[in-house]
Formats: structure tokens, sequence, C-alpha cells
């Protein structure tokens, strides 16, 4: 199991939005250019975004995208689901019915403990979490010097 782009990309351009927004709205073109995402797939990525009130869009020169919510108030959870739809790793999960082994498979009670571990890390994970990682990940090294 894997995040698809969709996930990924959504989650880096709030990351990216979130880290050069100064208060104006942000280019798209500038965000794509600068997380290497197609225009185009990043406008498609941003429309649910905005739909569900975690960025507001403005028209004309001065516009672009910025976040609605302060960035500790944006779970990544919201995000992949906007992004991905529901996290299930076996259809059996949320819908016993679909296997009549449902209620003796020991691999159900597994894939059912993963679904609650990923919900738990994206549930307890902000946009603001997300930022801070990434400012540790762009800072600078210090040298080491061994004499």
């Amino acid at each position: 199991m894997k995040l698809s782009t969709k996930g990924r990309y959504a989650i880096r351009a709030l990351v990216d939005l979130a880290m050069h927004q100064n208060g104006d709205p942000v280019l798209l073109r500038t965000i794509a250019q600068r997380q290497d995402i197609s225009l185009q797939y990043l406008e498609q990525l941003i429309s649910p975004l905005v739909g569900a009130g975690i960025l507001r869009s403005a028209r004309g020169p001065k516009g672009g995208v910025m976040l609605a919510r302060p960035t500790g108030k944006v779970k990544l959870s919201e995000v992949i689901q906007l992004a991905e739809g529901p996290f299930i790793p076996a259809e059996c999960i949320n819908n016993p019915g679909v296997c009549d082994r449902s209620e003796v498979c020991a691999t159900r009670d597994i894939l059912e403990e993963l679904k609650q571990a990923m919900d738990g890390v994206l549930e307890s994970t902000t946009l603001e979490d997300m930022v801070e990682k990434q400012k540790i990940k762009e800072a600078p090294k210090e040298a080491m010097y061994y004499i």
C-alpha cells in the first residue's frame, strides 16, 4: 500500500505554501516550479482543498492561493482524505459482509490495526508539524571539523 502522487503532492504543496506565504496569495505556478509538480496536476489537487476551506483562492493580477486556516488547524488526515479518498487496506474492514470469512480472519484483524495506526498518525499530524519538519530538513548542516 502506498499513497498516490495525489496525497504526496497535496501535502508538499501545502507545506510549500505555508513556508512561503507572507500574507499575500502565492501563485500556483510558483508552487509547481518549486515542488517540480505539473501546474495542471497541481490545479486539480488544489480545487478540493479550496472547496473544503483549507485554502482560499484569489483571481486577478495579485491572485493565487493562501491558507484559509492556521497551519495547526490543518490535519494531514483531512488532506489525504480530500486527495485520495478514504484509506482502507481491504474492503472487508469497513464492510465485513463482502467476505464470508470476516469473523474468523486474522488477516482482517491485522489490516484493521494497520488502518487504525495510519489514521492515528495522519490525525495527530498537522500542517504546522510538517512545516517544522521541513525547516529542520532544509536547515544548513554544521560542518564537523576534526583535529
